[in-house]
């Protein structure tokens, strides 16, 4: 791991598709809006773009913990635009906070928590697992 540190910022944007609304995403009774886990997917990306130049070869950083709140409904074709911000580094683990926007408002925000992790000694594990 380079250097991490807290302040590093990173972005991540996308435009609201069809797939991407509530009510397609998950259950056809939700309304035609941006569901929650495709508007955490922006902030993860978001979060991962703040570290990604103190990453080494080899490495990425996994999510182990989220806690978010969704507060306004985004319709398709609007653009939607996540910032996140390192605000602690201890060892491998990494907290940011989270905020993501739409064209209008503000539909979401947050904290974001991620382990760097090893891609090579991941995979072993993870074969090891399989073989079980």
């Amino acid at each position: 791991m380079h250097a991490i540190s807290r302040g590093m910022k990173g972005q991540s944007t996308l435009v609201v598709a069809p797939e991407h609304l509530a009510n397609r995403f998950k259950d056809a009774m939700l309304p035609p809006v941006l569901a929650t886990p495709i508007m955490v997917l922006v902030m993860e990306n978001a979060a991962l773009a703040a570290i990604r130049s103190g990453l080494e070869p080899g490495e990425s950083a996994v999510g182990t913990m989220i806690d978010v709140r969704h507060t306004a409904a985004t319709p398709v074709g609007h653009r939607v635009t996540a910032e996140a911000e390192v605000t602690e580094v201890d060892g491998r683990r990494i907290v940011f906070t989270v905020l993501a926007r739409d064209e209008i408002e503000e539909i979401g925000r947050g904290t974001d928590e991620r382990m760097v992790v090893d891609l090579q000694r991941l995979g072993q594990r993870l074969a090891a697992k399989s073989r079980r």
